[in-house]
């Protein structure tokens, strides 16, 4: 028999908006420098921003670590959501690719192995 306990709900839902605002915090701080630091353009697809469409302009890490931020901006490029996206799926995808190939065995079986004996066995 197994124990049933009934999460906190107000206290997740605290932990989730705490870190949502730390998140929001430390975006806030990178994104303003890289608007600061480079034209508005994201560097894939050559889209301009301005105006209300600015907020469609990410900041891409190029090391995937968001806690390095220098502040002459080496490890971000400007990105629109969807080349964001995109690149985040291609690194994904990547690695998804990568650990398929070492953990995949070399098959065994060889399913055509004696075809040519018994074609030749074979009554006409």
């Amino acid at each position: 028999m197994t124990k049933q306990t009934n999460p906190d709900h107000a206290r997740l839902d605290r932990v989730v908006a705490e870190a949502r605002k730390l998140r929001e915090l430390r975006e806030a701080g990178y994104r303003e420098q890289a608007l600061k630091l480079f034209p508005w353009i994201c560097g894939r697809c050559g889209r301009e921003f301005s105006g209300v469409r600015l907020r469609e302009l990410t900041v891409h890490h190029r090391d995937h670590n968001h806690d390095n931020n220098p502040p002459d901006g080496s490890n971000w490029e400007l990105l629109c959501l969807y080349c964001h996206d995109n690149e985040h799926a291609r690194v994904l995808d990547e690695s998804v690719r990568d650990r398929g190939a070492v953990n995949q065995a070399a098959a065994t079986h060889h399913p055509f192995a004696d075809l040519q004996a018994l074609l030749k066995n074979k009554p006409d």
